[in-house]
């Protein structure tokens, strides 16, 4: 096959592309600026269909591995721009794909989207706005693409590991918080996780296969505080790691939204709701298996190296 990766020399996008080759398939990527790796420069975010026609001409896939950095906070009403952002170019990409009749595609999601159909009483769509954009990506983008170009939409928790000097966006504060000489403490609830490597293995599977589904990506499953600790041993400051009390998580996370809203802005995580999620066990079933360890090393034992 041959395979237009969207965010090709990102974390997940540059695995994906190492993946494919191994696989005996061919890849293409694009980005938004200019970069060893990178084959065609445009901004996704923006490009219209008929501009992204011709970069889809001759492939039979597409990868949408494109960056969301949830938590920022941005002036209310936040959902047109998050729509922006996460929604319409999405739609706008499988439009053009289906017009120039590829015949499979993989969006890399959010396993939000996963607690969203197990749990519907948690109100996950009205309460963040993250969470209902990703609910709409996946529609709005399969929809456009119709029966002939099926759309995976892999579920993804915390992804752990590095390609080149691309880690997760989340990694650096962490690293920073576990090196440093500031109490470690991890509140009650715990995150499924799983490395990049793997959420790339499961991508092209999903391509080979022509999948349309859900998939949820987990190797394990981890109470906060032993997240906490491994991440201290690899940057080799293993610690006691506190446990936060459930009422000071609430009470940090409801001021939070309090700061939020007296500027006037909003994360699309909203803090009062997502003390909720920092509580819950957001394990995801079943699990690859597979340990961490590896790609916790990658993530944090070597970023020094990578400054």
């Amino acid at each position: 096959m041959r395979i237009l990766v969207v965010g090709g020399t990102g974390l997940i996008g540059a695995h994906v592309v190492e993946v494919l080759g191994e696989h005996g398939h061919a890849a293409t990527t694009v980005a938004r600026s200019a970069r060893p790796g990178v084959d065609h420069v445009l901004d996704i975010g923006s490009a219209e269909v008929e501009q992204l026609r011709p970069l889809l001409a001759g492939h039979d896939g597409v990868v949408y591995a494109a960056r969301t950095d949830e938590q920022r906070p941005l002036r209310k009403p936040i959902h047109p721009a998050f729509r922006r952002d996460m929604v319409d170019p999405v739609v706008r990409l499988f439009t053009a794909a289906r017009a120039e009749g590829l015949t499979r595609g993989v969006v890399m999601g959010s396993y939000y989207t996963y607690f969203d159909r197990l749990h519907p009483q948690w109100r996950l769509t009205d309460r963040h706005t993250y969470i209902r954009c990703r609910v709409e990506q996946a529609r709005e983008g399969r929809a456009v693409a119709g029966p002939s170009l099926p759309v995976a939409v892999l579920e993804l928790p915390f992804v752990f590991g590095r390609a080149g000097d691309r880690l997760p966006n989340w990694a650096g504060p962490l690293d920073g918080w576990a090196r440093s000489r500031a109490p470690l403490a991890a509140p009650p609830g715990g995150t499924a996780a799983t490395s990049a490597r793997h959420v790339a293995e499961v991508a092209v599977d999903a391509l080979e296969r022509a999948s349309g589904e859900d998939i949820p990506v987990a190797d394990e499953n981890l109470a906060w505080h032993d997240m906490i600790s491994r991440i201290a041993e690899a940057v080799g400051r293993g610690r006691r790691v506190r446990r936060l009390p459930a009422g000071a998580v609430r009470a940090a996370m409801r001021l939070t939204g309090v700061l939020q809203s007296l500027g006037g802005k909003e994360s699309g995580l909203h803090p009062a709701h997502f003390a909720g999620l920092l509580l819950a066990r957001l394990f995801v079933e079943p699990v690859s298996g597979r340990s961490l360890d590896t790609a916790l090393r990658e993530t944090f034992a070597e970023t020094t190296q990578a400054r």
